[in-house]
């Protein structure tokens, strides 16, 4: 459906807000402090331990600037000496390791490889192998529960779009389509609907997802925006009983390809300008 070679959290990205991905960067961030400040005090927060080195205290606000946006932290202070999180540290690669981890939930769980990368990525005085494997679990968790949860209320505008990533099977490593829906409510909220991976984009798989979304409660849906992919047009309508309209996004990406290609950059931009009017009769007058 796409031909660009964007990642599922770049999708996720520009088709909703990303709170979805700050939160599980922040979740990360906050157990990744936790384990590091235990393992330099010697005792667990908030407990009496004769093994105990140094005693906490308080916090330091400071933002952390991600790919997703900027996240407040709460960086733990100690009594003696100073604590600076390794994901925070020149030169780490620790962020992009989340990432990978967090895009990998996503797609069909967190590997033992990207376990491995992220252990590395927090370099020795970072967490143990043991603890970050933990959090990549805890990760797993809470974003298999996203997107299990409970559907509530009408949502009667879908999009949905789709991208190729690469992904680790049986040993070798293999193109599988990953969907993303994202819904708008009667409140006009925005929100990740689900995410689905497949081997292609057929209209099984089409049919499959969105039967996943109407048993978790998806309603009211009058309208799907997509790419046009006959086998989604069909399934929108079996499944919802609603249209569909082609996505401004790909129909612009595919209509200067209609005229000359010294006329291209400028009937892109004429289009932009159409599509950037308040109104349908400024948009025809335009």
């Amino acid at each position: 459906m796409t031909d660009e070679r964007m990642t599922l959290l770049e999708l996720v990205e520009q088709q909703a807000d990303g709170d979805l991905v700050r939160e599980m960067l922040a979740f990360a961030a906050e157990r990744i402090m936790e384990a590091e400040v235990e393992a330099r005090t010697g005792a667990a927060k908030g407990t009496r331990s004769p093994l105990r080195e140094v005693q906490r205290n308080g916090y330091r606000d400071r933002d952390w600037d991600t790919r997703a946006g900027r996240i407040a932290l709460e960086i733990p202070k100690l009594r003696k000496g100073s604590y600076l999180p390794s994901f925070l540290e020149p030169r780490r690669m620790a962020e992009k390791a989340l990432v990978a981890v967090i895009q990998e939930a996503y797609v069909h769980g967190v590997s033992p490889r990207s376990v491995d990368d992220l252990v590395k990525a927090m370099g020795a005085g970072g967490m143990s192998k043991s603890q970050v494997s933990r959090l990549c679990a805890d990760i797993d968790e809470r974003v298999s529960a996203f997107l299990g949860r409970p559907l509530e209320g009408a949502s009667p505008y879908v999009w949905l779009d789709a991208t190729y990533v690469k992904v680790r099977e049986g040993g070798r490593i293999v193109s599988r389509a990953v969907i993303v829906a994202v819904a708008v409510n009667e409140d006009g909220k925005r929100e990740v609907l689900g995410v689905a991976t497949g081997p292609s984009e057929a209209e099984t798989f089409w049919t499959d997802f969105l039967r996943s979304l109407a048993d978790r409660g998806l309603r009211g849906v009058k309208l799907v925006i997509a790419d046009d992919h006959k086998g989604l047009r069909a399934t929108a309508r079996r499944v919802f009983n609603a249209t569909q309209q082609r996505c401004r996004v790909h129909w612009m990406r595919n209509a200067p390809a209609h005229a000359p290609a010294k006329q291209r950059t400028a009937v892109a931009a004429m289009l932009k300008t159409i599509f950037a009017q308040e109104s349908k009769a400024d948009a025809e007058a335009q």
